[in-house]
Protein backbone atom coordinates (compact mmCIF):
# COMPACT_ATOMS: atom_id res chain seq x y z
CA UNK A 1 0.00 0.00 0.00
CA UNK A 2 1.37 3.72 -0.99
CA UNK A 3 1.45 5.90 1.74
CA UNK A 4 -0.76 8.65 0.73
CA UNK A 5 0.28 11.16 3.22
CA UNK A 6 1.49 14.17 1.95
CA UNK A 7 4.33 15.65 4.60
CA UNK A 8 6.26 19.10 3.87
CA UNK A 9 9.21 18.71 6.58
CA UNK A 10 11.47 18.14 3.64
CA UNK A 11 10.73 21.43 2.32
CA UNK A 12 12.38 23.38 5.20
CA UNK A 13 15.97 23.81 4.24
CA UNK A 14 14.99 25.50 1.08
CA UNK A 15 11.72 26.78 1.67
CA UNK A 16 13.21 28.86 5.04
CA UNK A 17 16.14 30.17 2.75
CA UNK A 18 13.94 31.21 0.24
CA UNK A 19 11.35 32.66 2.49
CA UNK A 20 14.22 34.98 4.03
CA UNK A 21 15.75 36.04 0.90
CA UNK A 22 12.69 37.21 -0.71
CA UNK A 23 11.34 38.81 2.55
CA UNK A 24 14.30 40.55 3.07
CA UNK A 25 14.74 41.49 -0.94
CA UNK A 26 11.26 42.85 -0.68
CA UNK A 27 11.49 44.83 2.78
CA UNK A 28 15.44 46.33 2.20
CA UNK A 29 15.36 47.27 -1.23
CA UNK A 30 11.71 49.08 -0.26
CA UNK A 31 13.43 50.42 2.52
CA UNK A 32 16.33 51.91 0.62
CA UNK A 33 14.09 53.28 -1.99
CA UNK A 34 11.69 55.07 0.72
CA UNK A 35 14.74 56.33 2.69
CA UNK A 36 16.41 57.74 -0.71
CA UNK A 37 12.89 59.24 -2.12
CA UNK A 38 12.14 61.01 1.40
CA UNK A 39 15.57 62.68 1.56
CA UNK A 40 14.32 64.18 -1.88
CA UNK A 41 16.77 62.10 -4.03
CA UNK A 42 15.58 61.86 -8.45
CA UNK A 43 14.37 58.55 -9.93
CA UNK A 44 17.92 57.92 -11.57
CA UNK A 45 19.71 58.33 -8.05
CA UNK A 46 16.68 56.21 -6.18
CA UNK A 47 17.74 53.20 -9.09
CA UNK A 48 21.15 53.11 -8.74
CA UNK A 49 20.67 53.12 -5.15
CA UNK A 50 18.21 50.04 -5.48
CA UNK A 51 20.20 48.54 -7.51
CA UNK A 52 22.96 48.88 -5.69
CA UNK A 53 21.44 47.55 -2.83
CA UNK A 54 20.47 44.57 -4.47
CA UNK A 55 23.67 43.42 -5.73
CA UNK A 56 24.78 43.79 -2.75
CA UNK A 57 21.82 41.99 -1.09
CA UNK A 58 22.28 39.03 -3.00
CA UNK A 59 25.71 38.48 -2.64
CA UNK A 60 25.59 39.06 1.31
CA UNK A 61 22.46 36.98 1.34
CA UNK A 62 24.25 34.01 -0.74
CA UNK A 63 27.74 34.25 1.44
CA UNK A 64 25.72 34.51 4.77
CA UNK A 65 23.68 31.05 4.28
CA UNK A 66 26.45 29.37 2.59
CA UNK A 67 29.19 30.04 5.89
CA UNK A 68 26.29 29.17 8.67
CA UNK A 69 24.52 26.32 6.87
CA UNK A 70 28.20 25.16 5.55
CA UNK A 71 28.85 25.53 9.76
CA UNK A 72 26.17 23.21 10.45
CA UNK A 73 27.12 21.07 7.85
CA UNK A 74 30.47 20.46 9.71
CA UNK A 75 29.65 20.11 13.02
CA UNK A 76 27.35 16.95 11.41
CA UNK A 77 30.23 15.63 9.90
CA UNK A 78 32.14 15.71 12.94
CA UNK A 79 29.74 14.26 15.02
CA UNK A 80 29.21 11.06 12.24
CA UNK A 81 32.79 10.68 12.20
CA UNK A 82 32.91 10.47 16.29
CA UNK A 83 30.37 8.08 15.98
CA UNK A 84 31.78 6.16 13.48
CA UNK A 85 34.75 5.60 15.58
CA UNK A 86 32.45 4.92 18.79
CA UNK A 87 30.57 2.13 16.65
CA UNK A 88 33.94 0.76 15.20
CA UNK A 89 36.04 0.75 18.79
CA UNK A 90 32.69 -0.06 21.31
CA UNK A 91 29.62 -2.02 19.05
CA UNK A 92 28.01 -3.33 22.15
CA UNK A 93 27.71 -0.06 23.87
CA UNK A 94 26.44 1.61 21.07
CA UNK A 95 24.15 -0.80 20.06
CA UNK A 96 23.23 -0.58 23.85
CA UNK A 97 22.89 3.38 23.17
CA UNK A 98 19.94 2.47 20.45
CA UNK A 99 18.21 0.21 23.22
CA UNK A 100 17.81 2.85 25.24
CA UNK A 101 17.00 5.20 23.09
CA UNK A 102 13.84 3.32 21.56
CA UNK A 103 13.03 2.07 25.09
CA UNK A 104 12.44 6.10 26.08
CA UNK A 105 10.23 6.26 22.84
CA UNK A 106 7.89 3.76 24.70
CA UNK A 107 9.07 0.22 23.61
CA UNK A 108 9.79 -2.29 26.01
CA UNK A 109 13.54 -3.84 26.16
CA UNK A 110 12.59 -6.98 24.20
CA UNK A 111 11.49 -5.12 21.02
CA UNK A 112 13.65 -2.08 21.42
CA UNK A 113 16.79 -4.51 21.47
CA UNK A 114 15.54 -6.14 18.08
CA UNK A 115 14.52 -3.17 16.62
CA UNK A 116 18.35 -1.84 17.17
CA UNK A 117 19.72 -4.78 16.28
CA UNK A 118 17.98 -5.33 12.84
CA UNK A 119 18.91 -1.30 12.54
CA UNK A 120 22.25 -1.90 13.42
CA UNK A 121 22.43 -4.30 10.37
CA UNK A 122 21.34 -2.30 8.01
CA UNK A 123 23.18 0.88 8.55
CA UNK A 124 24.30 1.79 12.27
CA UNK A 125 25.98 5.01 11.36
CA UNK A 126 22.32 5.71 9.47
CA UNK A 127 21.09 4.60 12.57
CA UNK A 128 22.69 6.24 15.08
CA UNK A 129 22.78 9.59 13.14
CA UNK A 130 18.84 9.38 13.19
CA UNK A 131 18.06 8.55 16.25
CA UNK A 132 21.13 9.93 18.68
CA UNK A 133 22.31 12.50 16.84
CA UNK A 134 18.90 13.70 14.95
CA UNK A 135 20.79 13.80 11.26
CA UNK A 136 19.08 12.81 8.62
CA UNK A 137 18.86 13.26 5.04
CA UNK A 138 15.80 15.24 4.89
CA UNK A 139 16.67 17.70 7.58
CA UNK A 140 20.86 17.79 6.63
CA UNK A 141 22.24 20.78 6.34
CA UNK A 142 22.45 21.64 2.39
CA UNK A 143 25.07 24.81 1.98
CA UNK A 144 25.17 25.45 -1.75
CA UNK A 145 21.30 24.86 -2.06
CA UNK A 146 20.45 27.70 0.99
CA UNK A 147 22.93 30.12 -0.94
CA UNK A 148 21.27 29.77 -4.21
CA UNK A 149 17.95 30.07 -3.17
CA UNK A 150 18.49 32.42 -0.66
CA UNK A 151 19.84 34.95 -3.79
CA UNK A 152 17.87 33.62 -5.90
CA UNK A 153 14.90 35.01 -4.28
CA UNK A 154 16.28 37.79 -2.77
CA UNK A 155 16.97 39.11 -6.10
CA UNK A 156 13.89 37.92 -7.32
CA UNK A 157 12.16 40.31 -4.35
CA UNK A 158 14.19 43.33 -4.66
CA UNK A 159 13.29 43.34 -8.51
CA UNK A 160 9.73 44.11 -7.31
CA UNK A 161 10.20 47.74 -5.48
CA UNK A 162 12.59 48.71 -8.64
CA UNK A 163 9.71 47.76 -11.04
CA UNK A 164 7.61 49.64 -9.59
CA UNK A 165 10.09 53.11 -9.29
CA UNK A 166 10.04 52.21 -13.19
CA UNK A 167 6.58 52.35 -13.91
CA UNK A 168 5.28 54.93 -11.20
CA UNK A 169 5.49 59.22 -11.74
CA UNK A 170 8.64 60.54 -9.54
CA UNK A 171 5.44 62.15 -7.33
CA UNK A 172 4.15 59.28 -6.47
CA UNK A 173 6.64 56.56 -5.58
CA UNK A 174 6.58 56.88 -2.01
CA UNK A 175 3.19 55.88 -1.44
CA UNK A 176 3.11 53.18 -4.57
CA UNK A 177 6.60 51.45 -3.22
CA UNK A 178 5.11 51.04 -0.09
CA UNK A 179 1.38 50.02 -0.92
CA UNK A 180 2.49 47.25 -3.52
CA UNK A 181 5.81 45.96 -1.24
CA UNK A 182 3.27 45.59 1.28
CA UNK A 183 0.73 43.71 -1.02
CA UNK A 184 3.86 41.72 -2.46
CA UNK A 185 4.93 40.66 1.63
CA UNK A 186 1.92 39.74 1.65
CA UNK A 187 1.29 37.64 -1.46
CA UNK A 188 5.30 36.18 -0.28
CA UNK A 189 3.82 35.01 2.84
CA UNK A 190 0.70 33.75 1.45
CA UNK A 191 3.03 31.41 -0.69
CA UNK A 192 5.17 30.51 2.40
CA UNK A 193 2.31 29.29 4.25
CA UNK A 194 1.07 27.17 1.50
CA UNK A 195 4.41 25.62 0.65
CA UNK A 196 4.80 25.31 4.37
CA UNK A 197 1.13 23.73 5.31
CA UNK A 198 1.17 26.42 8.00
CA UNK A 199 -1.78 28.94 8.86
CA UNK A 200 -1.95 31.75 6.00
CA UNK A 201 -2.92 34.48 8.15
CA UNK A 202 -0.09 34.48 10.85
CA UNK A 203 2.11 34.02 7.98
CA UNK A 204 0.53 37.01 6.32
CA UNK A 205 0.34 39.53 8.82
CA UNK A 206 3.96 38.37 10.48
CA UNK A 207 5.95 39.83 7.37
CA UNK A 208 3.52 42.76 6.23
CA UNK A 209 4.34 43.58 9.84
CA UNK A 210 7.94 43.99 9.78
CA UNK A 211 7.76 44.98 6.44
CA UNK A 212 5.96 47.90 7.66
CA UNK A 213 7.68 48.66 10.50
CA UNK A 214 11.29 48.59 8.49
CA UNK A 215 10.06 50.82 5.65
CA UNK A 216 8.43 53.56 7.79
CA UNK A 217 11.59 53.64 9.98
CA UNK A 218 13.65 54.19 7.11
CA UNK A 219 11.54 56.84 5.05
CA UNK A 220 11.74 58.29 8.63
CA UNK A 221 14.94 58.84 8.57
CA UNK A 222 15.31 59.59 4.86
CA UNK A 223 13.28 62.69 5.69
CA UNK A 224 14.47 63.84 8.80
CA UNK A 225 18.19 63.75 7.39
CA UNK A 226 17.85 64.27 3.85
CA UNK A 227 18.26 67.09 2.10
CA UNK A 228 16.24 67.96 -1.26
CA UNK A 229 18.15 67.17 -4.27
Amino acid sequence: MRHGERHRTHRTGWLRAAVLGANDGIVSTASLVLGVAAAGAGTRAILVAGVAGLVAGAMSMAAGEYVSVSSQADTERADLDRERKELAANPEEEHEELVSIYMQRGLDRELATRVATRLTAHDALGAHGRDELGISDTLAAKPVQAALASAGTFAAGAALPLLMVLVLPQAGVMWGVAGSSLLFLALLGLVAARAGGSPVAASVLRVAFWGTLAMGMTAAVGALFGVSA
